[in-house]
């Protein structure tokens, strides 16, 4: 067995190897960019080694750096996790070469299933079914056009490389199909140094169901049940859960002997995931791809057969059969996982950056997370933040289970996924098992909105706690140490104060008065008697107009960052004598302009200062958190300049090419 191990990754996968080493009694080596350098994942490591500057290509895409490292630490593997290295041949050779071991499956079996049109050849001839469509070596533009007119639309564009969502299109009419291949070829070349595509024909209700498998090197070969992933935006998941819900027993030993036979086809010897759709309709099961590496949602597997799944990678990389035979392997009760994801779902799930101010996390529930109060979210990597899993008897025990775990969550400072998806679990597709890959469309055709909160509550919340949080312990009261306040007697009038509030766009003026015990809060024609707690670690018992609940808040120069009834988010607030003379200026240029919808990297600009335009042309890319923004020209007219070039960070409303409008 190893005693040290080198993590080739960061985030919520470096600290889940971390935990699995430290219970086995190995040492770890974590890396890290100049980005991550106070990250989780380098504090828990027994070391860390930096390896090169924030853009992943430099520095956890850089196999020479990581072999440096190992060698200089002296780790005698390496643990790819997820992404970046973990299914690349450079690093597994760069292992052989210098007597490293790599904690994964042999190059072999990733060379043969890293190609999706390979992969899918493979399959043909090992007699496992695929979905009908187009794999070949022509890969002109006219060629692909073609053969997805006969296959028949709607069709899927695919990047043959890679993974993670990145490099596929979904045409649905024939005038988008030339502009789809361009874009899905170019995203894969960006993405995995490959352009290369495939055609597969669209499944009308498809569900996405993967089986997890484990093979040693003694030529063993065991499934560890199927997981259903179908809740997916974007071709990324957010919900997964083992075993999948309303599934024959044909369908599901379809699977099972389908992910079987394709691996031993290839003498698969780690963990891998044989990934299938399943029509909805008729339960009919194609191989979609096979990812030769650990999964994101492996821990739903974890939960329902007991078993470490790193763990087991570690164990067959350092020579030791399988722990144990297939009818050994049991399946018990539900799990189900939520991804903790830095976007706002209310925003077409807009990346979102920004320091983490408050991270409150459920009690009962496995929670794997790469972040902490405090962290900082940058652009340049993956939006996941942590993962929510929870494991009931009974489905509905879990589904349950994790609502109200992701209620009970709190996330401040940035937006994040949470309320979506706990929003997700109680929508009947999802509660009855019924869910496809087309749930979000079809739940929210116009995209998914928060229930709205009601304005002067929320902000009568946020005053009584910015009051209590700026007296301080030096005060027995919110009024103590508030310049604005006249603290009067007991057998006096009632102190009174104005408070400005800013929140989602709108401003207020409350008038707070201080009683024995709360405080009354008129906002407008509403009026709230409000009395709040503090509980330590930003969280606060809340009693407004006789009912009781809690809130979470952290502090900040400008206000409050809060997350109470339905809101989270940031709340403005100030004394109004101190901010009398604070009006609002902001003046625009004129014109129409491109902003940048979320903080990334400006890939590409298409347009120079005087260049006309089209409204709806095309004028930059912006990449964030590995997706690729095709930015418009809002209207027709002249680019009157440039606000970046290309190449350069931008953050979230910058203004990107600026465009006097035609008369």
């Amino acid at each position: 067995m190893f005693d040290t191990i080198l993590i080739a990754n960061r985030g919520e996968i470096a600290c889940r190897i971390i935990r699995t080493c430290r219970r086995m009694g190995i040492r770890t080596v974590a890396v890290h960019s100049e980005a991550d350098r106070e990250a989780l994942h380098v504090r828990l490591a027994d070391r860390a080694i930096a390896i090169g500057p924030a853009p992943a290509r430099d520095s956890y895409l850089r196999a020479d750096r990581i072999i440096e490292a190992a060698l200089a630490s002296g780790a005698q593997a390496i643990h790819p996790g997820y992404g970046f290295l973990s299914e690349r041949l450079d690093l597994i050779a760069a292992c052989d070469a210098h007597g490293l071991v790599f904690i994964g499956p042999s190059a072999a079996a990733i060379d043969a299933m890293g190609d999706k049109i390979r992969s899918k050849q493979i399959a043909r001839q090992a007699g496992v079914p695929g979905v009908p469509g187009y794999d070949g070596a022509d890969q002109a533009p006219e060629v692909l056009r073609r053969e997805a007119l006969a296959i028949g639309l709607p069709v899927m564009v695919k990047a043959s490389a890679g993974g993670g969502g990145k490099g596929i299109r979904k045409v649905e009419h024939q005038h988008e199909l030339d502009g789809a291949i361009l874009a899905a070829a170019r995203e894969a070349e960006a993405a995995f140094g490959d352009g290369r595509l495939l055609i597969e024909k669209f499944v009308s209700r498809p569900r996405h169901v993967e089986v997890q498998i484990a093979g040693d090197r003694h030529g063993r070969i065991v499934h560890l049940y199927e997981r259903d992933c179908s809740v997916q935006r974007a071709n990324q998941k957010l919900l997964e859960e083992a075993p999948a819900p309303n599934l024959s027993d044909a369908a599901r030993a379809a699977l099972h002997e389908n992910a079987l036979r394709l691996s031993r086809a290839i003498a698969y010897d780690n963990l891998g995931t044989v990934e299938f759709l399943v029509d909805a309709a008729t339960q009919e099961v194609f191989f979609l791809e096979m990812n030769t590496r650990l999964q994101v949602e492996h821990p739903v597997t974890e939960a329902i057969t007991g078993l470490d799944l790193v763990e087991w990678q570690i164990r067959i990389a350092a020579g030791e059969p399988l722990p144990l035979a297939q009818d050994e392997i049991r399946c018990t009760g539900h799990a189900i996982e939520a991804r903790i994801t830095a976007e706002r779902a209310e925003e077409g799930f807009r990346p979102d950056t920004g320091r983490i101010r408050l991270w409150h996390a459920p009690e009962g529930l496995r929670l794997d997370s790469g972040v902490t109060e405090g962290s900082t979210v940058s652009p340049h990597y993956d939006s996941l933040l942590a993962k929510l899993i929870a494991h009931a008897p009974d489905r509905a025990g879990a589904v349950r289970k994790l609502a109200a775990g992701l209620d009970e969550m709190a996330v401040l400072g940035l937006g994040t996924v949470r309320p979506f998806l706990a929003d997700s679990l109680r929508q009947p597709a999802f509660a009855e098992g019924r869910a496809t890959t087309l749930f979000i469309r079809e739940t929210w055709p116009e995209g998914w909105r928060p229930e709205p909160c009601d304005a002067a509550s929320r902000n009568a919340v946020a005053a009584a706690i910015w009051l209590a949080e700026r007296a301080g312990p030096r005060a027995s009261g919110p009024w103590g140490s508030l310049g604005g306040f006249r603290l009067l007697a007991p057998a006096g009038p009632v102190a009174t104060a104005h408070l400005a509030v800013m929140a989602e766009g709108g401003e207020a003026l409350l008038r707070v008065e201080s009683h024995d015990g709360f405080l009354r809060i008129r906002d407008g024609d509403a009026t709230h008697e409000v009395a709040v707690t503090g509980s330590g670690r930003g969280a606060w018992s809340v009693v407004i107009d006789g009912a009781r609940s809690r809130a979470f808040a952290a502090l900040d120069p400008a206000g409050l960052f809060l997350a109470h009834g339905g809101f989270e988010g940031h709340v403005g607030l100030s004394l109004a004598v101190e901010r009398a003379a604070a009006a609002r200026s902001g003046g625009s240029a004129g014109g129409d302009a491109v902003r940048a919808a979320m903080p990334g990297t400006l890939s590409a600009l298409h347009v120079a200062p005087g260049d006309h335009v089209e409204a709806g042309q095309v004028v930059a890319v912006l990449e964030s958190m590995k997706l690729f923004i095709e930015l418009k020209s809002p209207a027709t007219g002249i680019v009157s300049k440039l606000g970046a070039r290309a190449g350069a960070t931008v953050a979230a409303g910058d203004v990107l090419v600026a465009i006097e409008p035609a008369p």
